[in-house]
């Protein structure tokens, strides 16, 4: 690696996990309830756990802010790209990942966060288009026929990594199994914390 792509990469990194580290669901409760998700709930300062306590359109806010930290962390990597003129593509997901550390561990908010499971899905929304419109699709199918959010997720979830291993690959698909690998393992410390 030679010294432009790794400073973008530090870059790319460093203002990914800044825009992951806003709270913005301990934001939107502290105004709405004077709440800290953190200690109601299920304790993820996140979108299910902010639409349990505060109720879905009180929520909306936390869904949006979630994914948007993606989006830009996404864009900020292809920005950084551009800017260094660099022939690479993985810095869409350097900046979608370190978005998801910071929304886990951000530092604006004690390092106690989230899942990252929006912030994901709003960077992939970016460095694969095509295959997260087509999980989208799955997902909307799933819960058509289901009338379960829970299960339609499931299914986009599933169809995300399939779909763009046929579209785009294995490095890209193997890139985005480590970051569903992250959420897999936030998920597991949750469940490890609650017991």
């Amino acid at each position: 690696m030679d010294a432009n792509t790794l400073i973008a990469v530090v870059i790319t990194a460093i203002v990914g996990y800044l825009v992951g580290s806003i709270p913005v669901a301990n934001v939107v409760a502290g105004r709405r309830a004077a709440v800290d998700l953190r200690e109601v709930g299920d304790r993820n300062p996140g979108y299910w756990n902010a639409k349990e306590t505060l109720g879905r359109r009180a929520a909306l806010p936390v869904f949006v802010g979630d994914a948007l930290k993606g989006v830009v962390a996404a864009f900020a990597g292809l920005g950084v790209e551009a800017l260094f003129d660099l022939d690479v593509w993985g810095l869409g997901y350097v900046g979608t990942g370190a978005a998801m550390l910071g929304h886990a561990f951000p530092v604006f908010a004690g390092f106690c966060g989230g899942r990252s499971i929006l912030t994901f899905a709003g960077g992939a929304a970016v460095y694969a288009t095509l295959p997260f419109t087509a999980a989208i699709a799955a997902l909307l199918a799933a819960y058509a026929v289901s009338r379960s959010f829970a299960i339609g997720v499931r299914v986009g979830f599933v169809a995300f990594p399939i779909v763009q291993l046929l579209v785009e690959g294995p490095y890209r698909t193997a890139a985005t199994g480590v970051l569903m690998s992250f959420i897999g393992v936030r998920f597991a410390m949750a469940a490890r914390s609650s017991t």
